[in-house]
């Protein structure tokens, strides 16, 4: 059964780390909305098209947009926080139990 914890705790810090290279990548996008960076720069195109798919669905879900402000990155990074506290340390937990 131990194999199966290992399973669980591999799974998890994968899982975390998946998430922290987002909330990063949600940061750096928040960041380059406040200047008026090239467009065809491939490493603005890659955070644009990495994260534009998950804050697109929370702009059709939530209308977020007050004042000219953009509040989708904010619900999405605590998206990320909720999902690593809860999943993340849940698995961890359950993989601690099976070892």
């Amino acid at each position: 059964m131990f194999i199966v914890g290992y399973f669980f705790m591999a799974v998890a810090k994968v899982l975390d780390f998946v998430l922290i290279l987002f909330m990063w990548i949600i940061v750096a996008r928040a960041i380059l909305s406040w200047v008026s960076p090239d467009p065809s720069n491939p490493i603005v195109r890659f955070i644009h098209n990495v994260t534009e798919p998950v804050l697109y669905r929370i702009r059709a879900l939530i209308p977020v947009n007050f004042g000219g402000i953009d509040f989708s990155p904010i619900i999405v990074f605590l998206g990320i926080v909720f999902l690593r506290i809860f999943l993340v340390e849940s698995l961890l937990r359950l993989s601690t139990t099976l070892l």
